[in-house]
């Protein structure tokens, strides 16, 4: 699972990476991209044609929330029942977007603790990560724009480090 990640790629190259016509988000380099935390993605403009690049809070609120609530933690999705549990259902159907990445972290527990490791493509251009994006509104009028990070079983290369096996 995606507790960490690195987006450092500036946002013209992510524009042309992903197809983005509109790039109005202001972006640093970020090393370290933690929950809670602001972060890019890619998303469709309402015309449904084209894309655009935003900046969302990691960590989904849902629109039916009475607003962000700390106790739980929404920053993964999990693929195969992402389509049925209510904090996840109404985005997946709608609100799908891209979370760009330069490379995530996981860590391999050991007896002499956690080893990290950053995982990345071997020619180094971003890569995307699949998302679902939520718009919650409050009574006082407070938005927040916020998003999950849709996560699967781990692969024979990323098996070895962190195992996330499917569940039922």
């Amino acid at each position: 699972m995606c507790g960490r990640f690195a987006q450092f790629a500036d946002p013209g190259t992510l524009a042309d990476h992903f197809g983005v016509e509109t790039t109005a988000v202001g972006a640093r380099p970020r090393y370290n991209v933690a929950p809670t935390q602001p972060m890019i993605a890619v998303r469709l403009v309402d015309d449904q044609q084209h894309r655009e690049l935003v900046q969302l809070r990691w960590g989904l609120v849902p629109f039916w929330s009475k607003g962000p609530d700390n106790r739980y933690s929404m920053i993964n999705a999990r693929a195969e029942t992402v389509a049925s549990k209510p904090a996840y259902r109404a985005a997946f159907a709608q609100r799908r977007c891209l979370i760009p990445a330069d490379a995530f972290y996981e860590w391999q527990a050991g007896k002499d603790g956690k080893q990290p490791y950053a995982i990345r493509r071997k020619d180094q251009a971003p890569f995307a990560m699949a998302g679902l994006w939520e718009h919650w509104q409050g009574n006082d009028g407070s938005v927040i724009d916020s998003c999950t990070i849709i996560v699967t079983e781990a692969n024979a290369l990323l098996r070895p480090i962190h195992e996330r096996p499917l569940r039922p």
